[in-house]
């Protein structure tokens, strides 16, 4: 490694290769041109900006070979206004840098931002003002070359991926002004909206003439796939400007960075470690194509014209994740001199080229630049004696109290489950005795509900038990009623009946036909008939939202596969019910905020932060029932003790951390922006009670969590054992069996041994190192321990 280069590039997976567009020089000179007719080379005195750029430097930075390898396929004029958007882009956050970042001026900066929407109007007959600076001037120029041949639809979510991307500039300034580093989880949403990715994704459906079916555009599989692609692109940047941002311009929005702080490890490490995330996130991509999009299509009937659009789109994609890695290795913006120099000598000593030749060259490839690491996610041995979680420290500051309905709420519940039919096992009705009494009334949902809501009055108390009690339900009875049998058909038309009883009309229902139907449409009534339209929609979509999560988690039982960890910790806050639960908080707490403070994003944050925290508590307690004697793949401890190879004893803490630095966020957004979202609603005294306490729920929401999950006898090892057999719940093994199926052709299932095996067999890759594991505070006796 260069003594001038903080850590040496690591291993790429790139799955597909780059493609250079023939009209690269044609795009270079014209974005020149572009350049200094808008002011960004040659700044007018009069716009009062400095000069950024000069025209070498400009030149060094090759945006026109950005744009012809990410853009192979485009013709000439196309890719000559693609260049010109991404010449803007990265001057944009330059100038945004020299002006704001490094100033320290923050209301500058907001102010800077606010005006920049006003050049992109979705409604092309609105008139915007007079541009002031070259990146206005920038912007308003492209915005009419690019949105007049596009739908509306499509306008509205360019615009939005564009003011997102300028707005979240914001955010990374506060934190600079702050000192203060992300934790990964927030790192990775907020980079996605400050890196701009969605907005190259949407460039990709322009730059190919296409666009994604606004009926489908909002479906798991095609955010999914947005998601991955932009996590993908901002990960493999924060590598190769580390240098250049981390030590040049002192910026703090660096995942690089982000790993460094938070297990406290070297900085090859947390490249290292960068890296294996950025694959991850490709390995998804790759996932969700194939096996999301095919089923996606079919049922959505989606004609011929729209799969071909769909396609082009992936195609897209994954053009410009292959050439912008390309460009990456070019450009002078970045670090990359050593890796260049080792691909020069690995071309003349890497052996035999020409047809033919491919298998011999695989000989010096790592597994990860194979993409063999992604195998990690379908080894995992199911139902492996783990024994009683070992339980951290959990940071909590808040006080839990409790509603003084409280036994009136339990006696509620258990009557109400009876009456739907929960307890008892009906011949030929699948969804019925799923529980026992005796374990509904040891799970104790009404402690659960008096703690998440100590101010509610009877009545919402007992209907807040019933949600708890009933989506409680449907999660543990999905996998025995649709996973014994991986009846992924009868999971979709269950859930798809599931929203017959919830008719925004509170009338139209047809007759249910099992206690989960019953339950909810009994629910429905009591919940939504009061409510406003609008109220019910919102309300009606956190169900959905969860419902729907139960099939994403019946897929990877499915296919034996533990999921990707970003897509886990966002799918997993609709697995909990979170927005199930924070919308009947909304009822009682949300008196008349304005609907859209819920949008911003200190409350975005608010609500995400304490939805992971409780998720991942959840997680560390359930650890033992989930994964001995259910067979689960979905628990944030197993997740990260497969991703980083780590035991469950020391997964358990990295869980805990993140659980931590949660918390923290939390707190942070309390005290730094949210009295910029009073100012910016211009809350009244009324209004500013209302959200405050809106802010006193979250704090019981989470401290009442906890709570609840230690005195609740549903994740307790003597009531497991009494009433949970090993494997029940997914069919996969006999009960004489703890360690895989059995009978014939199942012996290259079984792996003698367990856990104990599978931690013999990870332990031979590559370790996080001495430093990570004193970063996560365990000791040197812990590193030849098994799981759990």
């Amino acid at each position: 490694m260069s003594p001038s280069q903080p850590f040496k590039l690591p291993d790429f997976y790139l799955g597909w290769p780059a493609r250079l567009n023939p009209n690269v020089d044609t795009a270079r000179r014209h974005t020149i041109a572009w350049s200094r007719e808008v002011g960004i080379l040659d700044t007018p005195p009069e716009d009062q900006t400095p000069e950024i750029w000069t025209e070498a430097k400009l030149e060094a930075m090759d945006y026109g070979l950005l744009c012809a390898y990410t853009h192979p396929d485009a013709p000439s004029p196309e890719l000559d206004l693609v260049t010109d958007w991404y010449v803007w882009v990265f001057y944009f956050d330059d100038h945004f840098l020299d002006v704001f970042k490094r100033t320290r001026d923050p209301e500058g900066g907001r102010a800077y931002l606010e005006r920049l929407p006003l050049f992109m109007p979705i409604d092309l007959t609105q008139t915007p003002p007079e541009p002031t600076n070259p990146v206005e001037r920038g912007l308003l120029d492209l915005w009419w070359r690019t949105v007049p041949t596009k739908t509306l639809e499509w306008r509205r979510r360019f615009f939005e991926s564009t003011k997102a991307l300028l707005d979240e500039s914001d955010w990374e300034l506060r934190n600079i002004d702050a000192d203060r580093v992300a934790n990964p989880v927030e790192y990775i949403e907020m980079r996605r909206k400050v890196g701009g990715a969605p907005w190259s994704a949407h460039l990709v459906e322009h730059a190919n003439f296409v666009e994604v079916p606004d009926r489908v555009c909002d479906s798991r599989p095609m955010r999914v796939l947005k998601e991955t692609f932009a996590d993908a692109v901002h990960l493999r940047n924060d590598l190769f400007s580390y240098e250049r941002e981390i030590l040049d311009e002192g910026e703090l929005s660096n995942c690089v960075l982000v790993l460094e702080r938070f297990f406290d490890i070297d900085t090859q490490t947390a490249a290292d470690m960068t890296n294996e995330v950025l694959s991850s996130r490709l390995y998804q991509f790759e996932h969700t194509a194939l096996t999301e999009v095919p089923i996606l299509i079919e049922e959505n009937a989606l004609d011929p014209v729209e799969q071909q659009s769909i396609a082009l789109y992936v195609k897209g994609l994954q053009d410009w994740q292959s050439g912008g890695h390309e460009w990456h290795m070019q450009s002078s913006r970045y670090m990359n001199k050593l890796a260049r120099d080792e691909q020069s000598a690995a071309a003349v000593l890497g052996g035999p080229q020409g047809l033919g030749t491919a298998a011999a060259r695989l000989a010096g490839r790592t597994p990860e630049s194979l993409g063999l690491t992604r195998l990690r996610s379908f080894m995992h041995v199911p139902l492996a004696v783990v024994g009683p979680t070992t339980l951290p420290d959990f940071y909590m500051p808040y006080e839990a109290h409790v509603n003084p309905h409280l036994e009136q709420s339990r006696e509620d519940c258990i009557e109400w489950a009876r009456r739907m039919g929960f307890h008892t096992p009906v011949a030929g009705v699948p969804w019925s005795g799923i529980w026992t009494e005796q374990q509904n009334v040891e799970f104790d949902f009404g402690q659960c509900s008096a703690r998440l809501h100590p101010d509610a009055t009877a009545d919402e108390l007992n209907l807040s038990t019933r949600w708890l009690c009933w989506g409680t339900y449907g999660d543990d009875g999905f996998p025995i009623v649709y996973g014994n049998t991986r009846d992924l058909v009868g999971a979709k038309l269950c859930n798809a009946r599931l929203a017959t009883f919830m008719p925004l009309d509170c009338a139209s229902m047809p007759p249910p036909t099992d206690p989960l139907e019953a339950s909810l449409a009994d629910l429905w009534l009591l919940t939504a008939t009061p409510m406003t339209t609008e109220a019910r929609v919102s309300f009606r979509s956190g169900v959905m939202e969860m419902t729907e999560s139960w099939i994403w988690e019946l897929y990877n039982h499915i296919q034996q596969r533990i999921p990707d960890p970003i897509d886990y910790v966002e799918m997993r806050r609709k697995t909990f019910g979170s927005a199930l639960t924070m919308n009947l908080a909304r009822v009682t707490h949300g008196g008349n905020l304005p609907a859209g403070i819920f949008e911003t994003r200190p409350m975005r944050g608010l609500e995400n932060a304490s939805q992971d925290y409780a998720c991942m508590l959840n997680d560390v307690f359930s650890y033992q029932k989930e994964i001995q004697f259910e067979g689960e793949l979905h628990n944030m401890v197993l997740v990260v003790a497969n991703f980083l190879r780590l035991t469950s004893k020391q997964a358990v803490l990295v869980v805990n951390d993140l659980m931590t630095s949660r918390l923290h966020q939390f707190e942070n957004i309390l005290e730094t922006e949210l009295p910029f979202v009073v100012e910016s609603f211009d809350l009244d005294e009324e209004n500013q009670a209302t959200l405050a306490g809106w802010v006193e729920m979250m704090k019981d929401w989470m401290a009442g969590i906890l709570v609840w999950h230690q005195v609740s006898g549903r994740y307790k090892e003597p009531v497991l054992k009494r009433t949970r057999t090993p494997g029940a719940l997914i069919g996969a093994v006999s009960s004489g069996s703890p360690f895989g199926p059995t009978g014939l052709g199942t012996s290259g299932v079984r792996i003698p041994g367990g856990e104990h095996a599978m931690v013999e067999t990870t332990a031979r890759a590559p370790a996080l190192g001495a430093r990570v594991l004193a970063g996560l505070g365990t000791s040197a006796a812990d590193l030849g321990s098994s799981g759990g």
